[in-house]
């Protein structure tokens, strides 16, 4: 015990007892019975002491007379209280202890004789400033906030280290000023208020000893382990940068909590898309006790625990392993030499991210009693592994745009997986070749809507825009040949009324680009000309100059044209669109679509799309089902928009059959998922080539306005499709006519069927339901019935 480990100190300070003792003076004299008894007995007791009422500089000059001491200040240190409380007469601010309590000896006797109790990062400035404060309080009736809580870090017989909070009560204390003492105003003490950093105002107002400090204070302390573990790691948290040093202070936080020294800490993440687990993404220094070599797998137990978002706390792994021997996680965590443990899965706003795990050596030490301690830390545990988590995301995200491109939902994990490896790689600088993204095993299904006869619709467009241009061109040319014979024009009229005649008669595929070099390189700088020559008919070439741009009059069936194509395409695209949630929920699959004159799209379903999830047969029924849906959906919305069209175009409608698995990979010089195989480009050449076909030994196209053709090779696929037909028929989607014609053969390609369907138009097409397959068994249309 220490009075004089500041060197300046605002306080003279003594030691006494004076207040207790005038205290039972007053009892004794006043109050009759027990209590003035008790207070007699007191009185006599000490009175052989002076000590105690005088006071003294000298802590240890108290050590002979402690049992007087401890019965003096019974009433204030209850004995039935001394293995409960932590509490101890002291000097505020000062390393001085008498009369401590049991507790707080038996917390001592465990620091060790090495242990030295200063307050933690309090210093000489931190101590004459809150002594000042302290006579602030108690003479002038401030009320000043001693700042920030004060601690005593003391660690236990393992070397745990605890954390105690200081309370200090200060009524037996008697502040006086001694002959150096200032005389402090009410703006002193606002002047003081506002200079808590400067040491030499407070010393110029109270110098060294001018106040008189005499008594004793009682210290209680709190054990506030917890509390500070959670402010540790919350500002370990936010400050993470390095990984190792982030791995160190959760585990010393997590020790400190359960007061387990060789108390483990790990994480698995959990990858959802694949229903798997694997050491932590974004920290490679953390270690997981659930995986076996550290190599990712599907964990049956740990997708229990994620599912109910609770914990699982093992109190006895050996007794587990001998009742269930088969128990993988139990026989892994014994090799280990783990045995107890807790396991907290982390989720944040729905997410799952992984699993925490804590781990012991001993038996017991982590059980269900303990395992709530964690809920104090665990929403900021979840909160930095969300961030750690969301910031690898993004540095995954930011590698699968530079070397592949915008990726589809349902393959994104794929690519996140191979990008995670090159990341990993990376961090510790290893070489890594980004391997080909495969699903093998996938079934295709195609379809599209086609604008029917835009190419035609548009040389029509082109034709009537270049007559009406060259027509005013010739108009202006002959008025300036008029114009006082200054312009020699008949041969540039003459070709002129060749161009438009041509025009009119037949447009070639050379035709808009030839007509427009000639305007431009020799009527175009004609009109100029004319205009630096104070032509009188400068409005008419003005005006000619404005109708030639994208907006004027020479341009309006084009736009027109376009117009009607962007409508359609924005109309068929945010149909189907819109119609893949309810298609992903059938079952994940790869979905692209492309905006040409309509709209075509692909699909790829298949167990290697969504490898987390149980693929069967009846998800491409489901599928396919939904696709011949949403074509009819988008035929009747057709229908419906076709009378507000700028140009009455029709659309077609084909869906091809595809029986046969195949794989696709994502080529990288093409940025694009292309089939694998020369036998499964087959289905690439069906693709580019059945739109344009005609039904065999006539001359009609397949495709038909108000109708779907459905393209396929086998009687299965043909009975699978009009079930489907008839099914729709009945819900009033498709009409009553069927057609079942053959295909001309193609380059390469013959024998194919077809199923020519019409579609009803609907009005509100948003009303419809989208029926599943369950749907059709459900509504008992037996094969018969619907094939009578």
């Amino acid at each position: 015990m220490d009075l004089n480990r500041y060197q300046d100190s605002p306080v003279e300070t003594i030691i006494s007892f004076h207040k207790m003792i005038v205290h039972l003076e007053k009892v004794a004299t006043s109050n009759q019975g027990l209590s003035a008894q008790r207070a007699q007995q007191l009185l006599k007791l000490t009175a052989p002491y002076p000590v105690l009422r005088e006071g003294t500089t000298d802590p240890s000059a108290l050590a002979s007379i402690n049992d007087v001491i401890t019965e003096l200040l019974a009433e204030l240190f209850p004995a039935i209280l001394t293995n409960n409380e932590i509490k101890a007469v002291t000097v505020p601010f000062q390393n001085v202890l008498l009369n401590p309590s049991d507790r707080l000896q038996r917390i001592l006797n465990a620091a060790g004789p090495k242990f030295d109790m200063v307050i933690r990062n309090f210093n000489d400035h931190q101590f004459y400033v809150n002594t000042c404060c302290l006579i602030l309080n108690q003479h002038y009736g401030t009320n000043f906030n001693f700042g920030r809580p004060l601690l005593y870090d003391i660690p236990n017989a393992q070397g745990i280290m605890r954390h105690y909070r200081i309370l200090y009560n200060t009524d037996f204390i008697e502040l006086t000023p001694t002959d150096k003492a200032v005389d402090i105003q009410p703006e002193d003490i606002e002047l003081l208020r506002d200079s808590f950093d400067d040491i030499n105002v407070w010393k110029r107002y109270f110098p060294n000893g001018s106040w008189l400090f005499k008594g004793f204070a009682i210290m209680n302390l709190f054990d506030a382990t917890v509390e500070h573990a959670v402010s540790t790691l919350k500002g370990s948290l936010l400050g993470a940068t390095d990984s190792e040093k982030l791995k160190h202070e959760m585990l010393k936080v997590f020790r400190s909590i359960y007061k387990i020294p060789d108390l483990k800490f790990g994480f698995t993440s959990y990858n959802e898309a694949e229903n798997k687990f694997s050491l932590a993404t974004f920290n490679s220094k953390l270690n997981s006790y659930l995986l076996k070599d550290g190599k990712e797998q599907a964990c049956a137990e740990l997708s229990r625990i994620i599912q109910q978002d609770k914990y699982s706390v093992i109190s006895d792994v050996g007794k587990l392993l001998q009742t269930e021997p088969e128990n993988g996680m139990a026989r892994l965590l014994t090799e280990q030499h783990i045995q107890s443990v807790i396991l907290a899965p982390v989720i944040k706003n729905g997410v799952p991210l992984g699993v925490l795990e804590l781990a012991s050596p001993n038996t017991g030490d982590l059980n269900s009693i303990n395992a709530p301690q964690l809920e104090a830390v665990m929403p900021y545990i979840s909160d930095t592994i969300d961030k750690q988590h969301s910031y690898m995301q993004n540095q995954v995200q930011a590698l699968i745009q530079n070397e592949y491109t915008t990726v589809h939902p349902s393959v994104y994990w794929k690519f996140r997986k191979e990008a995670q490896k090159a990341l990993d790689a990376r961090a510790v600088k290893k070489e890594y070749a980004l391997r080909e993204i495969i699903f093998p095993d996938v079934m295709p299904l195609y379809g599209q809507v086609d604008i029917k006869g835009s190419s035609t619709q548009r040389n029509t467009s082109v034709q009537l825009d270049l007559y009406a241009q060259l027509n005013a061109a010739l108009s202006l040319v002959k008025l300036l040949q008029l114009e006082t014979g200054k312009f020699d024009l008949a041969d540039t009229i003459n070709y002129l009324q060749e161009l438009i005649a041509n025009v009119k008669k037949c447009l070639k595929a050379d035709s808009e680009q030839f007509v427009q070099h000639y305007l431009e390189t020799v009527i175009h700088p004609l009109f100029e000309s004319a205009t630096g020559s104070n032509t009188s008919h400068q409005p008419a070439i003005d005006n000619y100059f404005k109708q030639c741009k994208g907006s004027g009059d020479y341009h309006l069936n084009r736009r027109k044209y376009e117009d009607t194509v962007a409508l359609i395409n924005r109309k068929m695209a945010t149909l189907i669109d819109e119609a893949q949630a309810p298609a992903q929920a059938i079952f994940p699959h790869y979905y692209e679509r492309f905006k040409t004159d309509g709209v075509e799209h692909n699909l790829y379903i298949g167990a290697s799309i969504a490898p987390a999830k149980s693929y069967n047969i009846m998800h491409l029924y489901n599928l396919r089902l939904w696709q011949l849906q949403v074509i009819c959906h988008m035929e009747s919305a057709h229908q419906s928009m076709k009378k507000d069209l700028p140009y009455p175009l029709d659309v077609t409608s084909l869906i091809l059959v595809y029986n046969h698995r195949m794989s696709i990979q994502f080529r990288m010089d093409e940025k694009r998922f292309d089939v694998v195989g020369s036998y499964n480009a087959r289905f690439e050449i069906l693709k580019k080539r059945i739109d344009k076909a005609c039904i065999k030994d006539t001359t009609e196209r397949l495709t038909a306005a108000g109708k779907i053709a459905i393209v396929y090779t086998s009687k299965k696929e043909e009975t699978e499709y009009l079930r489907y037909i008839h099914f729709l028929q009945d819900r009033q989607l498709l009409g009553k006519h069927i057609e079942l014609v053959d295909i001309e053969d193609l380059q390469g390609v013959s024998g194919l069927k077809a199923i020519r369907v019409s579609v009803t138009s609907i009005n509100d097409i948003h009303t419809l339901p989208m029926y599943s397959y369950a749907d059709m068994t459900a509504a008992n249309l037996s094969m018969n019935e619907l094939l009578r």
